[in-house]
């Protein structure tokens, strides 16, 4: 009696372990529209496919539901501006036909001025 008590423990447990969000693919239009998941649900990519191609926007997210990338693609291709957000930044990324043709660096500011 203890072994199959056990042995339902153990497959309960890991059904529930196995519950994690799986990536979601959703048909729009021509489009395939891709949603990946952090462990605990969240959202933490969405794009767009053509014909098994990244295209489109892709936007990934931090596990507070934050942006933290917003890429564009072309028939698998980077293309256009990216922006990348981190605690201290934000970086626009020119892109053209996968080459990076400029880079752009802004950073937060602690310093305010203030009157006496």
């Amino acid at each position: 009696m203890k072994k199959i008590l056990t042995l339902i423990v153990l497959c309960v447990a890991t059904i529930g372990y196995a519950q994690d969000r799986e990536t979601t693919y959703t048909i729009e239009g021509d489009l395939v529209k891709a949603t990946y998941y952090y462990e605990d649900g969240s959202i933490s990519t969405e794009g767009y496919f053509k014909d098994k191609k990244l295209t489109g926007q892709w936007t990934r997210f931090d596990k507070n539901g934050n942006k933290t990338q917003i890429a564009k693609y072309n028939d698998g291709k980077k293309v256009g501006k990216w922006f990348v957000w981190n605690d201290e930044s934000l970086k626009e990324i020119n892109y053209n036909n996968n080459a990076i043709v400029s880079v752009n660096l802004w950073k937060h500011e602690a310093k305010l001025a203030a009157n006496k």
